[in-house]
């Protein structure tokens, strides 16, 4: 029923007055995302592309546009006096190879013409690996072995797939396009599109006499080590691509990638923030007050360094240039190295009997007893 119907603009994702060009944008976004071929057995897809179908057809010819804006559905019903004469509509100057060449990289079975072959050159599969690094190798790179399989051409038949002394015969179903044209749809929504050829599985050859060793395939799963060079500064996430390492292509197209994704293992010292190397020192109270010269841990090693008498717990010293190195680049980042004072947990008595002399000494309320302790020390010395 009419009134049931969504209103056509609301379908296509638009307000009233929409322009052509915005009509053809949206129905090429809902098209390419509906499509039965791109949701085969989804009875909902197949009916709301229906739904934008008939959207379109109305909304796309100016005369049923005009008196939909006008009467609403009323306007464009077969039944109504003006005669809309049905919801089928030319779908000339919306080519769905266009559609779906450009959607999917002209591999949606080259509608129109304008997609690419699908017994054509393809490029091989790209392949992505994990690599578990220490810190300082992500910080200065290193050269690792990668063990993985992959497919590589079949030397036998050189990716022909073909036994030797024999060749391929061509599909005489697709003849060798390797996609058939189908009618899909009836009356008003009909139209063609096409899909892979099922007798030659979108090769475009029938292979009678395989290759022994691939089977017919052209290609075999071989296990390779590959060497990869780790640039100094990668950090973790980042990832190395090894052009051409991935598997192998079909009918004479190129290997895919290898993409090899670092994961930097933590530190028990330091942790990174950029090219920043952060760190712990831990200092006595006496360094802390009298000031010391301390080693402290980079990733270059131990440096030496001169703490201030007086430094306060929290105080974040800087060591230029002992941080990560810059990903490609020059330079490097620093060491920010965070001071934490350490209060001892237990105390001999002489300990005490000094921490105490220091504390009246500084005007600190220092117990009786502890006072006590310290005039009977100066009484035994005289």
């Amino acid at each position: 029923m009419a009134e049931q119907k969504r209103d056509y603009y609301e379908v296509l994702g638009l307000s009233k007055g929409a322009s052509e060009e915005e009509l053809k944008k949206a129905y090429r976004k809902l098209a390419k995302k509906y499509h039965p071929d791109v949701n085969p057995g989804d009875k909902d897809a197949e009916a709301k592309f229906k739904e934008i179908n008939e959207a379109y057809g109305i909304l796309s010819d100016p005369e049923k546009k005009a008196r939909y804006d006008q009467f609403g559905f009323a306007g464009v019903d077969p039944s109504y006096g003006g005669g809309g004469g049905g919801f089928g509509f030319d779908m000339g100057d919306i080519d769905l190879g266009d559609i779906f060449g450009s959607f999917f990289g002209g591999g949606f079975g080259g509608f129109g013409g304008g997609g690419s072959r699908r017994n054509g050159p393809q490029k091989g599969e790209s392949l992505r690996v994990n690599l578990a690094l220490t810190f300082e190798e992500a910080a200065f790179g290193c050269t690792r072995e990668i063990e993985l399989t992959r497919t590589e051409t079949c030397e036998e038949c050189k990716g022909s797939g073909c036994a030797a002394g024999t060749t391929a015969e061509t599909c005489p179903d697709c003849r060798g396009a390797g996609q058939v044209r189908i009618q899909r749809g009836a009356g008003g929504f009909a139209f063609s599109t096409t899909t892979t050829c099922t007798k030659c599985r979108g090769t475009g050859k029938l292979i009678h006499t395989p290759c022994k060793k691939c089977g017919g395939a052209g290609s075999v799963r071989k296990k390779q080590r590959v060497s990869v060079t780790i640039p100094a500064g990668i950090d973790e996430g980042q990832a190395v691509s090894l052009r051409g390492q991935g598997n192998a292509g079909t009918n004479g197209g190129p290997a895919g990638d290898l993409l090899v994704r670092v994961q930097v293992k933590p530190h028990p010292q330091f942790r990174r923030d950029g090219v920043s190397v952060l760190s712990e020192q831990p200092v006595s109270f006496y360094q802390a007050a009298m000031g010391a010269e301390l080693e402290i841990p980079t990733i270059d090693g131990k440096v030496k360094y001169n703490l201030p008498a007086g430094t306060q717990t929290g105080t974040v010293l800087r060591l230029r240039g002992k941080g990560i190195p810059e990903l490609r680049g020059r330079g490097r980042g620093d060491q920010f190295v965070t001071v934490t004072v350490q209060v001892p947990r237990s105390l001999n008595a002489e300990q005490k009997a000094a921490l105490n002399a220091f504390g009246a000494a500084m005007g600190e309320n220092v117990p009786e007893s502890g006072l006590k302790g310290i005039f009977d020390k100066k009484k035994k010395k005289k």
